[in-house]
């Protein structure tokens, strides 16, 4: 322990640096500009920054529902997934924590005044990316089964 008495304070710049690089038709950076600027520059690098995690608590929640997955057909697949993600909101608030955690004090600033909207985006996108990859969820299930 520091023998430092100043409050401890976000790692901004470590966690921007953990980002992975996407590229885009986006040519602005800032995070707070509009909430689609948003969605480019901050949700969609921390999405796939923590894609193994979002795909692990996914998995989580289909063997705590007792979701066969690996019995059902991949259009089933999907159905079953889809309305997991869209009607479970312990899964929801759960998703939504694992990518609000990582993001730095100024987005987090902007996240608040824009909660609703980017909680629907960050969840349209989150859906999107479990389902794109139904095939590896339904192996990390059987895996695990």
């Amino acid at each position: 322990m520091t023998s430092n008495s100043s409050p401890a304070t976000r790692p901004d710049a470590a966690l921007l640096a953990l980002r992975p690089d996407i590229v885009t038709d986006q040519t602005t950076t800032n995070p707070t500009g509009s909430v689609g600027e948003f969605l480019h520059s901050t949700l969609r690098p921390v999405l796939k920054l923590q894609n193994s995690l979002l795909l692990a608590v996914v998995v989580d929640f289909v063997l705590d529902h007792h979701m066969l997955l690996s019995k059902a057909s991949p259009t089933d697949q999907q159905r079953q997934l889809s309305e997991l993600l869209a009607r479970n909101t312990k899964l929801r608030y759960t998703v939504i924590g694992l990518i609000t955690a990582c993001f730095t004090q100024e987005e987090h600033t902007y996240y608040r005044q824009q909660r609703p909207e980017l909680n629907r985006r960050l969840l349209e996108l989150a859906q999107r990316r479990v389902l794109d990859q139904t095939e590896q969820v339904v192996a990390l299930a059987a895996a695990r089964e």
